[in-house]
């Protein structure tokens, strides 16, 4: 007897046990810390890119690597240094000689072939070796030579930096920047999480974390998660959203006019939508509202809005801005249906 196929409301509370138990697990090895691993798995199911910035010993790597072994996916680190070059990241030709003296070229992958790349430090290596990832974040390919190969499904691209270094440091040019669908912003824990931290990771004990999902789950809660509807009046919202940020758009904010230089592109918009539709899935839920928007606004947008002088001088950055952007944008108005009259 052959089972009831389920429907999508049965898919998406699975994904949110699931969910839920990915977190207990990640709650194992990393304390707090709730926000950045909702956004991070929320990058994920919609084959975004992440970028985390916060100070060092924040369990920036930890997190990732520890999401990389739940996921059951493969992963490689690099470690971002001066003088890493883009061979190191894509790969090279290397020249083969069989027993009969023959040579040909043969191609041999770098660590940007795997599910889950995490480049930490981005900051610290040259621009011409950040722009080896730009190719691969957004067509999941890698070109060497005259030959195109294809990364592995699913795959995403997790940096890190530190936002107070200063000395050997390459900043992200905003083409690379904007590949990136989240700035995730790593913040000291509370008293609290700190005193399990610290009472945690003085122990003689490593946790061990448990394998909740395949590369082939993912890649269907992938499909799952673009499935949730949105309505026009969000998309109406986000597209007010992302247009309010540019100072030259007439509908944008006195503020933002006094304030910003550049503002978001439509990749934003894209993002918003996707980044709510996954806040909807975690959540169990079959559509996405106006909430979910303002619930990922930030990290969407904090990188991709450009102050200038006047917001510096006013102690106004980009944060602030959504925020107050947020705060102030009003959502639109909905169309009631009328009530009918009452029978005779």
């Amino acid at each position: 007897m052959s089972s009831k196929p389920k429907n999508i409301g049965d898919l998406l509370r699975e994904f949110r046990e699931h969910s839920a138990v990915m977190r207990q697990e990640l709650a194992k090895v990393v304390i707090g810390q709730e926000l950045v691993i909702e956004q991070l798995l929320a990058a994920i199911f919609t084959r975004g890119h992440c970028l985390l910035e916060g100070v060092p010993g924040l369990a920036k790597t930890l997190m990732v690597s520890s999401l990389a072994r739940i996921l059951d996916v493969g992963f490689k680190r690099i470690q971002f240094t001066p003088d890493l070059m883009p061979s190191d990241i894509t790969g090279t030709n290397v020249l083969d000689e069989d027993a009969e003296g023959k040579r040909e070229f043969r191609f041999v992958e770098g660590p940007i072939f795997t599910n889950i790349l995490l480049a930490d430090e981005i900051n610290r290596t040259p621009p011409k070796t950040q722009a080896a990832l730009l190719q691969a974040m957004q067509e999941r390919e890698v070109t060497v030579g005259r030959t195109t190969y294809q990364l592995p499904d699913p795959f995403f691209t997790i940096a890190t930096q530190n936002p107070i270094e200063q000395e050997g440091t390459y900043p992200l040019p905003e083409a690379q920047l904007d590949r990136f669908m989240f700035n995730i912003q790593v913040g000291y824990p509370s008293a609290d999480e700190e005193e399990k931290i610290l009472l945690a990771t003085t122990r003689n004990e490593k946790p061990e974390v448990n394998k909740i999902l395949t590369a082939r789950a993912i890649l269907n809660i992938q499909k799952l998660v673009h499935s949730v509807a949105v309505s026009p009046h969000v998309v109406k919202y986000v597209a007010h959203l992302v247009r309010s940020t540019r100072p030259a758009d007439e509908r944008a904010p006195t503020f933002v006019k006094e304030l910003v230089d550049w503002g978001a592109g439509p990749r934003a918009g894209q993002f918003l939508i996707n980044g709510a539709k996954a806040i909807a899935a975690l959540d169990g839920r079959f559509s996405i509202d106006f909430g979910d928007v303002r619930r990922i606004a930030v990290p969407v947008l904090r990188h991709r809005i450009s102050t200038n002088f006047q917001a510096q001088a006013d102690g106004m950055n980009s944060e602030k801005i959504i925020h107050r952007l947020v705060k102030e944008l009003p959502e639109p108005a909905i169309p009631k249906f009328a009530t009918p009259p009452p029978p005779p």
